[in-house]
């Protein structure tokens, strides 16, 4: 394959050599950029964990809890001799379930359980007074990856992809107990009520206009809502008291939810649930359950073998004690040099974009001092937190089945969240734990997050220059603050809190900019499929602004490179994959495929064109009036 030139294709330039040497690990649809950098850090903390376990040595009882947790997870033999009993034995609840007066009366016991119910109750944060706890009611997940999926227009991908999991539901349910005759009936029912789901939860595009979850509606009018529950004793049985005000994420699922679950689809719901639960069980039965249990997955992304025994145990324990976990790999293998270089970088950042606040056309003068002091009040968190929440201390569990252990933990947890609606919400968590390679923007604190396994090249290094630095970690942390000002983050003010701060003339002005940037993407044929832009309008907004910022600091920057900073911003988004992972994204992930990410960017940038004296003739030209910069 000839190299192409970097003003046709920036990130096939910058990319090709490590693309042809990436070879993508079997048990994962993808490698390079974000996930090599992920796979090098669990190769790390599983030598870390296979260590403490052999030493019987901790550095803290929580490390401890996670290595035992590693260690019974491994342990196929130990799970062989448990089987699938207790799998069976907790989902023996549903089998008592007569009618709807029987459900109403172990709503708890099943959420407990982890049954899966018709409508999930959950506590989070107000969205209108983030400094409250609020209740949020929302409908179950489906069968397929996604909603979009059961639309007419997707008939064809559903009923491939629907076939393979059919395939795979059929051999799990070959293990469960069930007579031949019941396992017929329990998957045609699940099907059945799988579809009524999917003609009415969101899809995950209605998904990522989160401010459209925020629906507060009372008690009353909930009920007259879903009359075939007795929705105030679940409320009452799950807090103490039933809450005046409820928050309903999906409108439309809670409108038609009497048609789902009534006493003539009691028996599907019960089905769904069996067949739900079990097929969730098999990754912590047997290694052989295990296989079938990931097979629907690893054949819709392309993955030809499942993860092996001893990285699944790993991912399983360091995600029931993440912050535990991340505050050992910050602690270990951050430095401090480099926290203080990154976190001058943040302010810098911070500091120019209230500069171009100041000087942009979107807002009226009195919206940009808001906007300035929402960025004032933005929130840092970098690296790793300084202690751990107090719901580690009550992640205890008692010796028993893999199954078992991971159930009484999910129980806690529940418990947990089910109790945080009278306490006063807390600013200081962490969303992401430091052994995560990502980052993120909280808008409902007002934060950003760094966590310390991103905090390496080629996103950062004290060795790199600062245009690469700029070019990589730079632009992430401008990407992250951008969504402060996204098509979501727009809508909430300097505490988080669901406000509409903006003037008329404002929201016309930046909903234009939205439309060219959606217009930018939107259609953009690629060989695994079509770009939806307005799904991911929110990321591109944020790409942008974060590479504006960046920009602007390098014209400040002695001795600046533009050549390295855009050959490492397309380092950054470096991704070999499977063709069908790629597909599935499409339809999964509000961030756009990641050769666009590296080339679309660039292009509506001055500094692009005079860099690498790109020309009409080029392919990666646009016209001027085509350009879009948002903030």
């Amino acid at each position: 394959m000839n190299k192409p030139r970097i003003q046709d294709d920036l990130y096939t330039y910058v990319n090709q050599e490590k693309l042809d040497e990436l070879v993508i690990p079997d048990d994962k649809p993808c490698a390079g950029g974000f996930q090599t950098l992920a796979e090098d850090v669990e190769k790390i903390m599983i030598n870390e964990f296979e260590e403490m376990s052999l030493n019987n040595s901790y550095p803290n009882d929580y490390l401890k809890r996670a290595c035992d947790l590693f260690v019974l997870a491994k342990d196929a033999d130990k799970k062989a001799e448990y089987g699938v009993k207790p799998a069976l034995n907790n989902l023996e609840i549903i089998n008592g379930l007569n009618n709807l007066d029987d459900f109403n009366k172990e709503y708890k016991s099943l959420m407990l359980k982890g049954i899966s119910l018709p409508l999930k109750i959950m506590v989070d944060t107000d969205m209108k007074n983030t400094k409250q706890h609020a209740v949020y009611i929302q409908g179950p997940g489906v069968i397929l990856p996604d909603a979009s999926y059961y639309k007419p227009e997707m008939a064809a991908q559903k009923e491939m992809i629907m076939g393979i999991w059919i395939n795979v539901a059929k051999a799990i349910l070959a293990n469960s107990g069930l007579s031949a005759e019941d396992q017929e009936k329990y998957l045609a029912d699940t099907l059945e009520f799988d579809n009524m789901l999917g003609n009415l939860v969101k899809t995950s595009e209605e998904w990522s206009e989160y401010i459209s979850m925020y629906n507060p509606t009372s008690i009353n009018d909930v009920s007259n809502l879903v009359t075939t529950l007795d929705f105030k004793a679940i409320l009452n049985d799950l807090f103490g008291f039933v809450p005046e005000v409820i928050i309903v994420s999906e409108p439309r699922y809670l409108e038609n939810f009497t048609k789902v679950f009534n006493a003539d689809t009691f028996e599907l719901y019960k089905h769904w649930a069996f067949v739900n639960g079990f097929i969730n069980a098999c990754s912590l039965l047997t290694e052989e359950l295990r296989d079938l249990g990931s097979l629907y997955y690893r054949s819709i992304a392309g993955i030809p073998a499942n993860t092996p025994i001893h990285k699944f145990a790993y991912q399983l324990a360091s995600s029931m004690y993440s912050e535990p976990v991340g505050l050992y790999y910050g602690e270990k293998y951050f430095g401090s040099e480099a926290k203080k270089d990154i976190t001058e970088i943040v302010y810098q950042i911070i500091d120019t974009y209230k500069t171009r606040i100041q000087n942009n056309d979107i807002l009226e003068e009195s919206t940009k001092e808001k906007a300035i002091q929402k960025l004032s009040r933005i929130g840092v968190k970098m690296g790793y937190p300084d202690k751990v929440l107090p719901i580690y201390d009550k992640l205890v569990y008692s010796d028993g089945s893999l199954y078992d252990v991971v159930g009484e933990l999910e129980q806690i947890k529940i418990l947990n969240n089910l109790s945080k609606l009278k306490e006063p919400t807390n600013p200081g968590k962490w969303a992401m734990p430091g052994h995560m390679v990502n980052a993120c923007y909280d808008p409902f604190v007002n934060d950003i997050t760094f966590p310390a396994a991103i905090l390496q090249a080629p996103f950062y290094s004290i060795n790199q220059t600062r245009s690469e630095n700029l070019g990589g970690i730079g632009a992430v942390i401008g990407h992250e603050i951008s969504h402060a000002f996204d098509s979501n983050g727009a809508k909430c003010d300097e505490f988080g809190n669901i406000n509409n701060w903006w003037k008329e003339e404002d929201t016309k002005r930046f909903e234009s900019k939205i439309e060219a940037m959606v217009e930018q993407f939107d259609g953009i044929e690629l060989p695994w499929g079509k770009v939806n832009g307005r799904f991911i309008v929110s990321e591109n907004m944020a790409d942008n602004g974060g590479m504006a910022v960046t920009l602007e600091i390098m014209g400040k920057t002695e001795n600046s490179s533009y050549e390295e900073y855009f050959t490492n911003w397309a380092k950054v988004w470096c991704l070999k994959a499977k063709p069908e992972y790629l597909q599935l994204l499409l339809n999964l992930d509000v961030h756009g495929p990641s050769v666009l990410r590296a080339n679309m960017p660039p292009r509506n940038f001055d500094e692009w064109y005079k860099t690498f004296d790109v020309k009409e003739t080029d392919q990666m030209y646009i016209a001027p009036e085509k350009r879009v910069v948002i903030w």
